[in-house]
């Protein structure tokens, strides 16, 4: 199998270069309807990209959602998907988006490190609050790996992988793998689907109905390996299955806000 044309993404959607300036323009737009209640390039640690920007509801959060962007873990920034922090600020939850250091400058692991670094950060300006952690491809596989039994974010009580990167190995085939430097004993360590999920964290793996098939099989070895639930959204490819985080009454809003257990 060809692993850059399986895990391509772009190629495969119309239009698909339309779709990074019109989600600059409505993040931008978001960020300026909020007005104060928008915090931005709040630090979470020294680093450059080590920053965060918290859009809060009227009146009282609910809870915490922390949404990491994808880019393969090489490109774009908290900057690009502020609108999509709107469904879960009119149900009345905060919502953080961070940044982080993109490869080559930082291995995956570093990256897991700094989403740790970033919810905890993030979760002491609102605590007490639930903390519901979402994500969108490589995104996705910060996400699940914040729900991870090895890392200690004991507020962290549900998971929502979007398109995630679940097992790493065949990204080691890849041409982007000069980037990403994964070697197997990364790869290993980092692939969500082969570790286990913290005691008391709830899951739901999200994922698009016309993306890759290997997002589908990414999407389902995760779901299948923590035994827990999954959604494959009608029509929607790996651009447009972010679109309803947009809407405070959309399924996957629901699938990340919803009554939490427990």
């Amino acid at each position: 199998m060809d692993m850059d044309r399986a895990y391509a993404n772009g190629a495969f959607i119309p239009n698909s270069e339309a779709y990074l300036p019109r989600w600059q323009a409505d993040a931008e737009a978001f960020r300026s309807s909020l007005g104060a209640r928008a915090e931005l390039n709040l630090p979470y640690g020294p680093g450059a990209r080590q920053k965060v920007d918290l859009f809060h509801p009227e009146g009282p959060a609910k809870g915490l959602l922390v949404f990491l962007h994808g880019g393969y873990w090489m490109a774009t920034g908290r900057e690009v998907w502020s609108h999509l922090a709107a469904g879960a600020v009119a149900r009345g939850w905060a919502c953080a988006l961070p940044s982080y250091t993109l490869a080559p400058e930082a291995r995956i692991a570093a990256m897991t490190q700094e989403a740790a670094q970033a919810v905890a950060a993030t979760s002491a300006r609102l605590p007490g609050l639930p903390v519901v952690v979402a994500g969108h491809s490589a995104g996705g596989h910060l996400s699940a790996r914040m729900g991870c039994a090895d890392l200690d974010l004991p507020m962290v009580r549900r998971v929502v992988p979007i398109s995630p990167l679940s097992d790493l190995e065949p990204l080691m085939q890849t041409a982007m793998n000069t980037t990403l430097r994964l070697d197997a004993d990364e790869a290993a360590v980092e692939s969500p689907a082969h570790l286990p999920r913290r005691a008391g964290v709830d899951a739901h793996v999200w994922v698009g109905g016309q993306e890759r098939p290997a997002f589908l099989w990414q999407a389902r070895l995760l779901s299948e390996n923590w035994d827990c639930g999954w959604t494959v959204a009608p029509g929607r490819h790996h651009f447009d299955v972010l679109d309803a985080l947009t809407d405070p009454h959309s399924a996957l809003c629901e699938a990340c806000l919803g009554d939490l257990p427990g």
